[in-house]
């Protein structure tokens, strides 16, 4: 088992990793739509925060040396599962085929301004 960490998404504030290689796959922890440089949510609304939560997951994905086409699993949480569509308005900009499996479920994000939380598993072989 290998911790995977890099500065371009944001770095975990309590007792987890950002990702763990497992085997040949890569969990990459919930990732929120934290500005990495700033520390602080992006603003905006629902698509920048999605836009920025999936930046935080290539971020990873690709400290790992790999990309988002080798990404197999993908759960979101929306704190309203009015944003849907929206989110998967910008979702369909970074999985364009072979698109991963998918489950999205309405839950109220840890820090209260968050309306988005992604976590994913890639297959790195």
């Amino acid at each position: 088992m290998e911790q995977i960490r890099t500065d371009k998404a944001p770095l975990p504030l309590a007792c987890y990793s950002q990702a763990v290689r497992a085997g040949g796959f890569l969990f990459i922890s919930g990732q929120v739509p934290m500005d990495p440089k700033t520390k602080k949510p992006v603003e905006g609304g629902i698509e920048s925060q999605t836009r920025q939560a999936l930046e935080n997951v290539k971020a990873i994905v690709e400290a790992a040396g790999s990309s988002l086409t080798k990404v197999v699993k993908v759960t979101i949480f929306l704190k309203n599962i009015e944003d849907f569509r929206k989110m998967n308005d910008v979702y369909c900009q970074y999985f364009t085929k072979d698109f991963p499996a998918r489950t999205t479920v309405q839950a109220q994000p840890a820090i209260q301004e968050l309306l988005i939380e992604i976590e994913a598993i890639a297959f790195l072989g």
